[in-house]
This record gives structure tokens, sequence and C-alpha cells, in this order.
């Protein structure tokens, strides 16, 4: 076919014949780098392929060919259209006659009035189409013979032929809706009239939006019919041509299949990696990718390592067939304690630090020493040492085994309290011996969690778990992952989590293989240490919040800045021996035995100054006019010794 302007072709398409691929013949293209503007497609280039699959009436503008003025009317609206034959109109019925006759049209002829028109029978209102059925002769005048359609029953009336109007000749039948008047094909440039709208005759323009792929566009793209790009229907010759659509990991979760589903990848997203496994690397474009599936079960343990200096950060999928072992857990403050308590579970410790509580002289209130061994019963609240209620958790100091059943009758007198801000050191007291899976032991224990891989999973190539003394289970996740395989080991299938890993894929031809029996899945992987500190900030995560502060002591404040004050003086005394040294010093040898001797400097002074002033200055006791302590007494007798020598 010709190109056509694309408004044309959609007002002309018969939608039974989709989809219908177009080919673009003029492009255009609107300045900027801006794709879309509301949502629809405005730059196409010479030479794109579209497929149209679906055609959707937006809106329609109506147009007064007289004034040019316009109007938008909605899909849904109830008016009914009549059309007319022409934009001319006639001043009496005899033109309207007339010119009917030279078209050599038969009768009966449809007419309308701009007017209203008034008999003695009846008024006729503006716009009301009229039927001429015939012409009769009456009194040596001819009049028309016409029909008015009322609800009830057609109506004649008898109009001279020099009836003024304007009148306009419209198509006899019966009035239509909006969509049946715009999908004749006939009617596509007439004229049309309708009761309920303000003007007598108007222009129907209607305006499309098409849904059409386009190669290499991951979604279906919306291009209105206004736009100004002329196209050329191809579908005959382009039976041979695949459009390529691309694809989401995530859009094919929502999807939900079929699988096994084979894929090309086409683009891997930018961003650091999230997982240290070498099948990472082998993401990228051009890659052959098999999706199996929703992987199963959909939950996963966060694991960091234990016991080295740079701890590893990994995800255990929930089909870890690896046999685990609990270790005691450890616990900084009585806090910690609290959160691990769990109703039916006796939870025992031991002190691994001195600690002796600040502020809590109340009754029931005890330090602890290494060793000393506690089962944590409940939380309460208590009175502590100025009387304020606080938080404290609730102990049994525990005696040694042979010693314990003596001591249950006596429980209430062995309770301590520890507040919850109490800081210290403790460790479990455990002997569970027993071996778990990691759905047992997730279940059975509250997170997070001490434990070690005693037995490797034997489905796994390597595992890397049972090498770490120690591994803490910190958080349980739930987020779907899809199970896939790469083309270059097809016998290895590990999980991509489509939220974090969004791979964009494109469907390839064929069916794979089934393959014999099950195959191994990958259920161990480590993170990177972003992605780990990534997910911890996860609102999915439950942050605890912080241990509550111990209370402000105001004696203990004044405590530490008497000691304070007591430090700064004791530091100007040692700064003043220290300075001491720096003062210039007299050329004579027996100097530095004055300053050692204090004794002996004073009573050589008393000696030889015989002045009863400066005798009575001398031999008062020097304890009762400076301190012993003081620096000035310290320095007193070299001073003493030099004025002497001068």
């Amino acid at each position: 076919m010709e190109p056509v302007s694309l408004q044309d072709f959609v007002c002309t398409l018969d939608l039974a014949s989709l989809p219908r691929v177009l080919r673009v013949c003029s492009g255009v293209y609107f300045q900027g780098s801006i794709y879309e503007i509301s949502g629809n497609e405005c730059c196409l280039s010479t030479g794109d392929l579209i497929k149209v699959t679906q055609v959707r009436l937006q809106k329609v503008v109506c147009e007064n060919p007289g004034t040019g003025q316009t109007m938008e009317i909605t899909p849904s609206f109830c008016g009914h259209f009549s059309p007319l034959t022409g934009p001319q109109s006639y001043a009496t019925l005899e033109e309207l006659l007339s010119a009917a006759t030279r078209r050599s049209k038969k009768l009966p002829i449809g007419f309308m009035s701009t007017h209203r028109i008034t008999t003695g029978a009846r008024v006729v209102p503006r716009d009301q189409p009229l039927l001429l059925e015939d012409v009769e002769a009456y009194h040596r005048t001819y009049r028309a013979r016409c029909v008015l359609d009322t609800e009830t029953q057609p109506f004649i009336l008898h109009l001279p032929l020099s009836q003024k109007g304007p009148f306009w000749e419209w198509e006899p039948g019966a009035p239509r809706p909006l969509l049946q008047a715009l999908q004749d094909p006939a009617l596509s440039d007439r004229l049309f009239t309708c009761p309920t709208l303000p003007w007598r005759s108007l222009i129907l323009r209607p305006q499309y939006e098409l849904q059409a792929i386009m190669h290499l566009r991951r979604t279906t793209v919306k291009i209105p019919s206004t736009l100004e790009v002329d196209v050329e229907d191809v579908t005959a010759s382009s039976q041979h041509i695949h459009f390529i659509q691309p694809l989401l990991l995530s859009e094919a979760l929502a999807r939900g299949g079929p699988f096994p589903l084979p894929t090309e990848i086409l683009e891997v997203p930018e961003g650091p990696p999230i997982f240290l496994s070498p099948w990472v690397g082998s993401l990228q474009k051009g890659q052959k990718l098999c999706i199996h599936g929703l992987a199963s079960p959909p939950w996963r343990v966060l694991v960091s390592t234990k016991g080295r200096k740079v701890p590893r950060h990994f995800m255990v999928s929930g089909a870890y067939q690896g046999k685990l072992r609990r270790r005691p857990r450890e616990f900084l403050t009585a806090y910690d304690l609290l959160g691990a308590l769990r109703p039916g579970q006796p939870l025992r410790v031991v002190a691994t630090k001195d600690c002796e509580g600040e502020g809590t002289d109340g009754p029931g209130f005890a330090s602890l020493a290494v060793g000393d061994r506690l089962e944590v019963l409940r939380c309460g609240q208590a009175h502590g040492a100025k009387g304020q209620d606080i938080d404290v958790l609730v102990c049994q100091r525990l005696s040694d085994q042979a010693e314990e059943e003596e001591y249950a009758e006596g429980e209430d007198e062995d309770q301590i309290l520890l507040p919850l801000y109490f800081s210290s050191s403790f460790v479990e007291e455990m002997s569970d011996n027993r071996r778990y899976n990691l759905e047992d032991l997730t279940a059975q224990f509250p997170l997070p969690c001490e434990a070690k891989v005693v037995a490797k999973d034997s489905s796994l190539p390597v595992d890397p778990l049972p090498s770490f003394p120690g591994l803490r289970l910190e958080d349980k996740i739930t987020e779907p992952f899809l199970m896939v395989s790469l083309d270059s080991t097809p016998d290895m299938c590990f999980e991509i989590p489509p939220r974090w890993l969004d791979l964009t894929v494109v469907e390839t031809e064929g069916q794979p293989g089934q393959p014999a029996g099950p195959l191994p899945v990958a259920t161990v992987e480590e993170l990177t240490e972003a992605f780990y500190y990534t997910l911890r900030q996860l609102p999915d995560f439950e942050n605890q919040p912080p241990p509550p502060r111990p209370p402000k002591s105001q004696g203990l404040s004044g405590q530490k800045k008497q000691s304070g004050k007591d430090k700064s003086g004791q530091s100007s005394q040692v700064a003043g021996l220290q300075q001491a040294p720096l003062h210039p010093k007299p050329k004579m040898k027996t100097l530095p035995q004055c300053a050692k001797d204090s004794s002996n400097t004073y009573s050589k002074v008393s000696a030889h100054r015989k002045d009863p002033r400066h005798t009575k200055s001398v031999t008062k006791d020097p304890g009762e006019s400076l301190s012993a302590h003081s620096p000035l007494s310290l320095l007193l007798p070299c001073l003493l010794c030099s004025c002497l020598y001068l």
C-alpha cells in the first residue's frame, strides 16, 4: 500500500485484522532526549517496524465547520449522530429538491432545518430530522409532504416549497451512536448533527492510542494516532520478522511460567556485585540462561562467621542439607539476656567478668564474680538506690551440681536482681550435643543463634561452612528466588533474587532438554560486605532498640569532680618539682648539698645569722605557716642558701 498518515490509517483500520505490521516511512522526533511524553511514544525513526496489537479510542474532538471551534467528548458519550450529505445548505425547500433532482436522487429525501418551523398543526424544533416523501399540488401551488418521526408515531406535515430554511440534507436512517458513526467507512468524510450538542453541524475527529510491539522494547509502547508520521502496511511481507521483546527476571517471576524458560541475557544491571560466587562472572550479555522456576523453600538465613579477625557473610538456603550443632551464646549485657529469654526454655549462663553495679544498692542487687552461675527467670521491676523504679532481670544464683537439690528449697533466698543496663560478660551454659538440620534449628531456637557445621552438605561440590569454628545465624529472610542454570554449567543450578539482581533477558526458541534427575542447587552463597550491610539496613529486619542507660548519680559525679581537683593539685605539685632544677644555679659546689638536706640548711642559717628578726623567722616551725608538701617549702632552703652566699 502507499504510505499514509498514521491518523488516516487508524481511521480506516479494520480492528478484526489486528495485529498489523507497519513500517515508518517518515520519522518524527521531538526536540530533546525525552522519549516518552505522558507515557506515549513520540519519537519514531524512519524504517522502524511497529507491530500494532490493539487500538483504543481515547477521545473525540468535535469541530464546528463554520467557526472552527472545537470541543471534546469522551468515548462513553450517549448522544446519537445523524450524517449530513455535505457542507452546503439550502435557503428553501425548492432549492433542496432541485439539487437532489440534479444529482438524480430519488425521493424520499432527508433534511433538517436550522431554525424552528411553525405550522398550524405543529411546531418542529430546530435540527429535527424530517423526511420529504412527495410533492403534492394544492390550490395551484405545490407543497412538500414531510414525515416527522416522533416518539409515539409518525406525524405528517405539509410545507410549502417556498418554506425558508436554511435546510441541510441528511442521510435517511436511524441516528447512530458515536462508535457506530466512527466505525462506518462510508461516513468518514461526512458532517454530522447531534441534537444534544449546540452546533447544527459538526465534524468528528477521533483520536486513538495504538498499543504496539517494537524491536528490543521491553514493554508495550503506546503511540498516539495524531503523531505526524507516515506509515506503510507491510504485514504480508513481514511474516519472517521476529520482534525481540526483552523480559526482566522480576516479570518472569510475576508471570509464573511456563517453566523451564530458555533465555539469553541482554543486560546486567549496573552496580557492585552482591555475591562472590564464581558463576557471577558468567552473567554477561549473550550468555544463555535457563530459568527452571521458583526456588523452594522461599526462606534464607543470613550467616556470619566467628573466630576470625575479618568475618565473612553467607546467605544459606533453606534447602541446605548440612548438619549443625549448637554452640554457647555470648551476652555482653543483661539486656541481651532478656532478648534470648523464651517461655518454657531455661536459660543458664556463667559470668566471665567481675562486675559491680553502680546505683544498685537496694535489696536484691548483687555484684558478680567470674564463674558465677545464673539461671534467668523473668523480667520485672525493682527500686533502685534512690527509690526510682528500674527494669531488672530476676535470676537464680546456682551452686555446684551436687548441691542444686539442697538449694532448691531456698530458691527465694538466692534470687538476685540484674538491671537491664548491667554491663558484664556472660556465656551460655548448655549441654546440647544434638545435630540439627537448618530448618529444625531455626524453628526450635530464636535467632541470633550460635552453631557449628559438623557435617557438610554432600550435594555441594565445595561446602565452605564446615571450615569455620563457629557461625552466627543472624536473620531469616523470606524472599522469592528463581532457580536458574547456565549453558556452560548445565548440571548445576544456582538461585538468583530478582529483587536485587534483576537481569534483562529475552526468550529464545526451542525447549531445553529435561534432566534425568533433580539438579544440584548451590545452597550457600557468599555475600559481599557492601551487600551484607545493605541487607542489614532493610526494614524487613527487626533491629532491637539499644539497652537502657544506668541512672545518673549526683554523688558519683561529685566524687569524680573532687578526684579531678585532687589530681589537678597533684599535677601542679609535680609541675613545680619538675620546674625547680630549671632555676639559675650559682657556681658553687656546695649548693647541691644544701638542696639535698633541708635540716642542715636551717641549722646553718640559724648559726650564721645573729639578727633576732631573722632568727625568729627561721627557727619558727615551718609546718605552722607552710604545708609540708608545699612546693614553696621545698624551694625555700635553696633560696636562703643563695641569699646567704651573696
